[in-house]
């Protein structure tokens, strides 16, 4: 079994990316929804690569202007059976339409906590982005989600981190490891056993001048097994393990 990128925006990608993660040993994709209009495109990607494709369902924090919310949450419902998680779902306080707005950001706020409950209630766990956001982010996992998650990309303060690792969530690590200080503090922190990779794809790399896919997928996992002192295979096996165990698959 190959490394599983455990969040990638698929339904942002072109057309070959999932043969091109197939090609290179992937052994599956989580792939994460922002809008209703990527939560369709998520389940037809799902149905055209079964067994492959895993399918988050959410709406993510800076996408929920134009959203609505009770028409997400009845998708989200009706396809439970076909997904793995809710997400990307979450609190982002440096999004420039929320930062000063107090207004949008209880309805930021209203739309996590009604995707987490929904979570809770669908025994799903969730994928939460939680950028400038991260001790809300936690608290409110833990009052009102389903207890079982990933932080994705997780970069903020090291004692959030504690309790994001106590209360028995996962963090992940992305290609940003080679560039982000903070996402790197973090990964050297967390426990092996709390980690998962991603590519957040098509997320920029700087070091390739290109957007990420899932075949970078290796890139954090290289990162990471220098960061642990580890070699990559024992990386691999470990990170791929942690996702089977989260997303059931």
């Amino acid at each position: 079994m190959g490394p599983l990128d455990t969040h990638a925006h698929l339904a942002d990608l072109p057309e070959g990316t999932v043969d091109r993660a197939r090609a290179a040993g992937l052994s599956g994709i989580v792939a994460v929804s922002a809008d209703a209009a990527t939560c369709e495109g998520t389940l037809r990607l799902r149905e055209s690569h079964p067994g492959f494709v895993h399918a988050a369902l959410g709406v993510h924090p800076t996408e929920f202007f134009d959203q609505d919310l009770g028409a997400v949450l009845r998708l989200i419902k009706a396809n439970a059976s076909r997904c793995v998680a809710v997400g990307e779902i979450g609190l982002d306080y440096w999004h420039k339409l929320v930062r000063k707005d107090m207004v949008q950001r209880e309805r930021q706020t209203e739309f996590y906590v009604a995707q987490l409950e929904l979570a809770k209630g669908l025994d799903l766990p969730v994928s939460i982005h939680s950028r400038g956001a991260w001790g809300d982010c936690l608290s409110l996992a833990q009052g009102h989600g389903p207890g079982r998650g990933v932080f994705h990309w997780y970069s903020g303060p090291l004692d959030v981190l504690e309790g994001v690792i106590d209360a028995g969530y996962y963090v992940s690590c992305t290609p940003a490891v080679e560039v982000n200080p903070e996402l790197r503090a973090a990964m050297e922190k967390a426990p092996l056993e709390r980690i998962l990779v991603e590519t957040d794809s098509p997320v920029w790399i700087k070091s390739l001048s290109r957007p990420s896919e899932p075949v970078d997928v290796l890139l954090p996992l290289r990162h990471l097994a220098g960061l642990k002192g580890l070699p990559i295979e024992d990386v691999e096996a470990a990170t791929t393990r942690n996702a089977e165990t989260l997303f059931r698959v």
